[in-house]
């Protein structure tokens, strides 16, 4: 993932129009899979790698400028003796999150799944030997959760890949690499991943910021992304570039913020009409940090998921797993306290898109059919106003219990009459409209 205070992207959008895919038209199988992602509305990711053992996040290598061959000696050492995916995927199952997203590469270059293209990885280069991602894949099947793979075009520790503007104090001989040979290399493991490992909902680009000081740079995005929808038709394609999205892709994600937001000073691109996803972290963190204990409330979370759906977008909410294989305790039961919400207001989220009454600082909707939902969540006040016209309303009651609301009708909505000033983690309204 990227560290927020690298923003000279965002200027650049326009400058790349040899990135576009042309006459990209997705498939049957691809557009059903881009309604069925938006009906999930929720998924974990789950930043994970040898970088945990050093407990100070996945960019440590490069904020630290460890040597490539000496960052690869933790390897040796990585023996995560308590992973258990059963236990994951049960755990975030509870969570009524319906996807996970799993790093098998991140920028340092170490893979977390069997691959013959290379030998740095969780089965050929630590005493561990098992391939936790096939695990994790069976598990997922198993238990009815999608499986999405976060995938980094860059590396700081292969001799081949060209230099960006990061990793470049690891001690790499050539900041010219070989891009002939690196692109091959990832494009090989691509297609390990499509083939080997079940059907993958997405795959979840991260890092084509690193050349964004070299506009001419080619990634050659649009032979990678043809290949990947050959192998799988119905998986989606999104690029964690801070751009609106370049041809060939299937969803726009947006970088610790909400779709139309840009508080990160990351996501100042328009918002696209494809399935949209926001990306947040549970503490402060994307990898694993002992210092970081400073966790988001379930208020806090529940509440960025719920105007993520107001947005019309999905929450992607990310866990940085220990060392040891196990996930903090303070995510188990943050998890925990989601999945009881859920429990009770999931029809609010899963399968709706943006409601009829757009953001506000009270709150958001969300809509399904004919069912409008209002999330009250900040309100100061027994009424509220709703712009609804011209939609007519049939009924109103407070979801969680079903109860009867009042409601005044006027020429250019309604006002609905609480019986009390709200105070619920979110006082959800249905409203069903005529």
């Amino acid at each position: 993932m990227k560290r927020s205070m690298i923003t000279a992207a965002l200027v650049l959008g326009t400058l790349f129009p040899t990135l576009a895919q042309t006459n990209y038209t997705p498939t049957a199988e691809n557009i059903k899979a881009r309604e069925e992602f938006q009906d999930r509305k929720f998924g974990i990711f789950l930043h994970w790698g040898i970088y945990s053992m050093l407990a100070s996040g996945e960019w440590t290598m490069n904020n630290n400028d460890l040597n490539y061959k000496e960052y690869a000696k933790l390897a040796e050492g990585f023996y995560p003796s308590k992973f258990d995916a059963a236990k994951w995927v049960s755990d975030i199952k509870s969570s009524g999150a319906k996807y996970i997203c799993l790093t098998t590469r991140h920028h340092d270059g170490f893979s977390m799944f069997d691959s013959k293209w290379s030998d740095f990885n969780i089965v050929k280069a630590t005493p561990f030997k098992r391939d936790i991602l096939k695990e994790l894949a069976a598990e997922c099947k198993k238990q009815g959760i999608k499986l999405h793979l976060y995938y980094s075009h860059i590396d700081w520790s292969r001799e081949d890949a060209v230099w960006g503007r990061t990793g470049n104090g690891t001690g790499r001989p050539n900041p010219k690499g070989n891009w002939k040979s690196y692109y091959k290399f990832m494009n090989n493991q691509l297609t390990e991943l499509l083939t080997n490992y079940g059907e993958v909902g997405a795959i979840w680009f991260d890092g084509w910021w690193d050349q964004d000081q070299n506009p001419g740079f080619d990634w050659q995005l649009p032979e990678q992304y043809a290949m990947i929808h050959k192998l799988q038709p119905a998986c989606l394609i999104g690029n964690n570039h801070h751009h609106a999205p370049f041809e060939g892709e299937d969803f726009q994600m947006f970088e610790r913020d909400l779709p139309g937001e840009n508080q990160s000073g990351l996501s100042g691109q328009k918002i696209s009409h494809l399935p949209l996803e926001t990306c947040e972290t549970m503490n402060g963190m994307w990898g694993y940090k002992i210092a970081d204990q400073n966790y988001k409330s379930t208020k806090e979370l529940i509440h960025y998921l719920v105007k993520a759906a107001g947005k019309g977008a999905n929450l992607l909410m990310n866990i940085g797993p220990q060392p040891n294989g196990e996930m903090p305790a303070t995510a188990i039961d943050r998890l925990k306290e989601i999945g009881k919400w859920m429990n009770v207001y999931g029809e609010t989220i899963y399968g709706t898109r943006a409601g009829l009454v757009e953001p506000h600082p009270w709150g958001v909707s969300t809509q399904k059919g004919n069912k409008l939902y209002i999330h009250i969540l900040n309100l100061q006040d027994d009424a509220l106003y709703l712009p609804l016209a011209p939609a007519k309303v049939n009924s109103m009651v407070k979801f969680a219990d079903k109860s009867k609301l009042n409601f005044s009708k006027s020429k250019n909505g309604i006002t609905i009459n609480l019986p009390e000033v709200p105070k619920d983690i979110d006082y959800v309204v249905e409203v069903t409209l005529k």
